[in-house]
């Protein structure tokens, strides 16, 4: 039997007001300038306007990681990618455009999130998009390899470049930087409303789920990332805990 949405709906709610009482991650705090320059260059950027736009038509936000996911992504890329840009030496033009390349590669990273090797796949698909954006080779290269190198748990391609790295390295963390409140306030809620389980099937994974969490603590690849990426991942574990005393003590009945 499906459930109806609105349990998913009344979960969604208790889910938010949980994470409400938590602060929000220091990061947005402690890195505040390169996070505001990431975002006027998300907003400004024309290459990145015109990919927003397209992306936004085309991307699916029925699977947890549509537009909003995407952006998100991107913001945090971005701003990663200048934390750590200048820690390299990178100045002015060069950095601001780097963090452009880190925008570019957040937007796409999902763009085939239904497909099977989806990071395989959206890494073939951006290459053929950006053939007609004012991007060089190296640069579409970079983006490719990032998108392919950004899923959990799996095996990556090596990268020629320091810039290289770093696009794929600041990918993923700001990917994994959505597995904190993000899972519980957004994304799980998405993906269940597409595939419309029992309460009860999806408490029985519920364990698994958390494992993964504790599992991508330990993962995250730039200095940055590995500061406050366990500290998402810690928030996202204390919301997960708590709403899952909430499902077996307040929605048994559905169990």
């Amino acid at each position: 039997m499906i459930e109806p949405l609105s349990l998913y709906t009344q979960l969604r709610e208790r889910a938010c007001r949980i994470a409400a009482r938590f602060p929000a991650v220091d990061f947005y705090r402690d890195e505040a300038g390169p996070v505001d320059v990431s975002r006027t260059i998300f907003e400004t950027d024309p290459l990145v306007a015109r990919l927003r736009q397209q992306v936004a038509a085309g991307l699916e936000d029925d699977f947890g990681h549509g537009m909003l996911h995407a952006s998100k992504v991107a913001l945090d890329a971005g701003a990663l990618t200048h934390i750590e840009g200048r820690a390299a030496g990178y100045t002015g033009g060069y950095l601001a455009r780097r963090v452009c390349i880190a925008h570019v590669a957040g937007l796409l990273h999902d763009i085939q999130r239904k497909q099977s090797n989806h990071a395989e796949q959206g890494a073939s698909f951006a290459v053929r998009l950006l053939a007609e954006y004012p991007l060089g080779s190296a640069e579409i290269e970079d983006i490719r390899i990032a998108i392919r190198n950004h899923e959990a748990f799996k095996a990556t391609v090596g990268v020629n470049t320091r810039e290289g790295a770093l696009a794929s390295d600041c990918l993923y963390d700001a990917d994994k930087f959505r597995w904190g409140p993000d899972n519980f306030t957004d994304t799980l809620w998405a993906m269940l409303a597409f595939r419309r389980p029992t309460l009860r099937d999806f408490v029985k994974h519920y364990p698994a789920g958390m494992e993964s969490l504790a599992r991508i603590r330990s993962t995250f690849r730039t200095p940055t990332g590995r500061v406050y990426g366990p500290r998402f991942i810690d928030a996202g574990i204390a919301i997960g805990e708590e709403l899952f005393r909430v499902i077996c003590n307040e929605f048994s009945a559905h169990l």
